[in-house]
């Protein structure tokens, strides 16, 4: 399949519509197929509507959608593009994280982890409020000194299922995007229970999860193990790895997950961030500070932190 993307961007009436991306550039997907000639229309939620129903819609509208990018790639229509803010891709129904998933990181945060043969993914769950689109502002919560970044792979499911098999769970993913899981460390650990870990209310403020630009299809993207992900703060790369360093790699994880529970189609699993965050460089985000999260064959989000307010 050739390479496209779907995006929710702003219209000039300020609503949101759903974009097609074509050599990075948004265009209106509804006008696109129609300029295309291709008889589809898309689901009002737009990517949610179509994550939704999957198995039965994703065939015909991925082609349309290859099929109107072609066509403006050749000239054979001329689109004008949209330079409406991006919103997030989709709004995701659950959101969840796989914990210390690269040797190094785990290292670097000074986790001890058990050989992999003796262990199994640790996944949590990151509050699906905490979303945030690309050039939008994290804000930093008052009690917390220790803000950090990571970039994550992000991993959207298609075809749910329960019990699925590593050498099937391929089959199950919608697509992917980016999502930099943003952390308060010092929030992340409790003296006043018995549980030191609380990683919930660390990883889930509003604004916490930063995720876009856009969704790509999983066609579009030969091996995601292979992909590339990079994160700089103000300027300074600070995070420079591939997927293919993750302990448990997607597929493990989808069959993990789905071993707990039902997997739907719209869930996203962040797969895991490698070495170079905050914490291991003992440096930790302030306002003013811009971070870019950048995955090869999919784009790069940018965001810059602002201390939390009365109306914030």
């Amino acid at each position: 399949m050739n390479w496209i993307g779907i995006a929710a961007y702003k219209s000039a009436d300020n609503t949101l519509r759903t974009g097609l991306v074509v050599d990075g550039k948004v265009y209106d997907a509804q006008e696109a197929l129609e300029a295309a000639g291709q008889q589809v229309r898309l689901p009002p939620s737009g990517l949610a509507g179509l994550l939704a129903e999957w198995q039965e819609s994703s065939p015909e509208v991925l082609a349309a959608l290859e099929a109107a990018a072609q066509a403006q790639q050749e000239g054979r229509i001329k689109l004008s593009p949209q330079s409406g803010a991006l919103g997030i891709p989709y709004h995701p129904g659950r959101i969840f994280a796989t914990a210390s998933n690269f040797y190094d990181h785990a290292e670097e945060m000074g986790t001890k982890l058990a050989p992999r043969s003796e262990s199994s993914p640790y996944i949590f769950m990151k509050a699906d409020s905490s979303v945030t689109p690309t050039k939008s502002a994290v804000i930093m919560p008052p009690d917390t000194e220790r803000l950090d970044w990571e970039v994550e792979l992000a991993v959207v499911i298609g075809k749910g299922g329960r019990h699925i098999p590593v050498e099937r769970a391929h089959e199950h993913i919608a697509g992917y995007t980016i999502i930099n899981d943003i952390s308060a460390r010092d929030l992340n650990r409790r003296t006043d229970y018995p549980f030191s870990h609380d990683w919930f209310r660390g990883k889930s403020f509003d604004t916490f999860a930063p995720l876009g630009p856009w969704f790509v299809p999983r066609d579009c993207i030969g091996d995601p193990q292979k992909l590339r992900m990079r994160l700089s703060v103000n300027g300074e790369l600070m995070q420079d790895a591939t997927a293919e360093a993750m302990i448990f790699n997607i597929a493990e994880q989808i069959s993990y997950l789905s071993g707990i529970l039902t997997l739907r189609g719209g869930d996203l699993i962040a797969t895991g961030t490698p070495t170079g965050v905050g914490m291991g460089r003992g440096v930790f985000l302030r306002p003013g500070d811009v971070m870019v999260a950048s995955i090869d064959q999919i784009g790069s989000i940018e965001n810059h932190v602002v201390a939390q307010t009365a109306s914030t």
